[in-house]
């Protein structure tokens, strides 16, 4: 590398929490026995992957931090100390102090109780505009209110953990994790950063952000099937799940004595119209924009795909154009969780890495093909259920 050639990015921290368990081992475990888990029954006919339950306590110790938070957020936080756990940083203020902090966060969660009360009351109020006004003023306290802006994600972090360095936050569903790392990437690559914070959360467990899905016709309903077979129709299950990374420039990381689980290689997002096989050609294009780096026989690829259609149709004919990469759709185990889906892939990008090994496909369709290769490099694609796409290469430190 000369002296004016682009910084390297390491992954040094993992903080990563699903329906699958807390922290690396336990998603790995999981991955390679093929062990989804799902719930199809507390929002029957919809289908979701619950957050293993956690002792939030762990990381967020004070009871009334806790309290203030809603559930995402505390997810979030709990996440985000992991990675910090995991890269060595905890407690280290001269490093929290200046440590970037980079979000993906969804606009919050809506007070079901709240909202019934006022659906009811205002089918039989005399002025219907008056009760709404009335009852918007005094039930949505101004706190309640204020907890559901997505920038209090990071303010959290930065209370609990005390990461205090600049503070970005992404919102816009899956475009906003690959934006996370796209720019925590070129910063560290242009020497304006020496380590990052990059990651979200999201919790699926909520009657209001399933009804949003349902009004889109794109909920899975009826019985889980992996994301390939989901049939013409398609359907998302959702997942609730947080997923922090800490991102450091390799010198920095040598200078302290931390050791990379990773190397974030390149991240490019787009935005392509999703006509009629506008997201093929979306991810032709991002490949192509790799495909001088790849070593082919020790490359593999873990798709965000959602299940919506025809995103998840169009990824697979992609995908199937490919055979020489094979293909994982982790949402088959983890679930959908749009905002942070991106960033859990690339964590287990390099949870796979570190055992130099790809988990077993779980997919009848026979897309996803057996790897027996020592795993090097991967890549991660997300393609947004609605709109936006990405690609990231990540890759072993040899």
């Amino acid at each position: 590398m000369t002296e004016d050639s682009p910084r390297e990015a390491w992954i040094t921290g993992i903080g990563i929490v699903s329906c699958l368990g807390e922290g690396p081992d336990a998603h790995w475990q999981k991955l390679t026995a093929g062990e989804p888990n799902v719930d199809t029954t507390t929002f029957a006919p919809f289908v979701i992957h619950p957050l293993v339950k956690l002792n939030f306590d762990a990381q967020i110790p004070r009871k009334g931090d806790q309290r203030q938070m809603e559930d995402w957020q505390r997810i979030g936080v709990y996440a985000a100390g992991l990675a910090l756990d995991s890269a060595g940083v905890k407690g280290k203020t001269e490093i929290l102090s200046r440590m970037d902090m980079i979000v993906a966060a969804g606009g919050g969660e809506r007070d079901v109780a709240v909202d019934s009360t006022i659906l009811s009351g205002l089918a039989q109020a005399r002025d219907p505009a008056a009760f709404l006004n009335e009852r918007l003023m005094s039930d949505l306290r101004p706190t309640l209110f204020l907890a559901q802006l997505s920038n209090l994600l990071a303010g959290n972090i930065s209370i609990v953990h005390g990461v205090t360095g600049s503070s970005r936050t992404f919102m816009g569903e899956e475009s906003a994790g690959v934006d996370c790392l796209r720019i925590a990437l070129a910063r560290i690559a242009a020497g304006q950063s020496d380590i990052a914070l990059v990651g979200g959360s999201y919790n699926a467990e909520r009657p209001d952000l399933l009804l949003l899905y349902e009004f889109d016709g794109s909920a899975l309903k009826g019985g889980f099937a992996p994301v390939w077979e989901r049939g013409a129709r398609g359907g998302v299950a959702l997942g609730s799940l947080g997923a922090f990374l800490v991102i450091e420039a390799r010198a920095h990381a040598q200078a302290r004595g931390a050791q990379p689980l990773a190397r974030l290689s390149a991240v490019f997002a787009a935005r392509s119209r999703r006509t009629d096989g506008a997201v093929r050609h979306t991810l032709s294009t991002l490949l192509q924009r790799v495909e001088d780096r790849l070593m082919i026989e020790h490359a593999a690829l873990l798709s965000g795909a959602s299940g919506a259609e025809p995103a998840t149709g169009e990824e697979r004919a992609f995908l199937a154009g490919h055979p020489e990469l094979p293909a994982r759709a982790t949402g088959t185990y983890l679930g959908h969780a749009a905002e942070p889906q991106f960033v859990m892939n690339v964590a287990l990008a390099a949870v796979a890495l570190g055992r130099a090994k790809l988990f077993p496909p779980r997919d009848s369709t026979g897309l996803e093909k057996p790897m027996q290769a020592e795993l090097r490099q991967v890549l991660v694609t997300g393609v947004g259920h609605w709109r936006g796409e990405g690609l990231a290469l990540v890759e072993a430190v040899v």
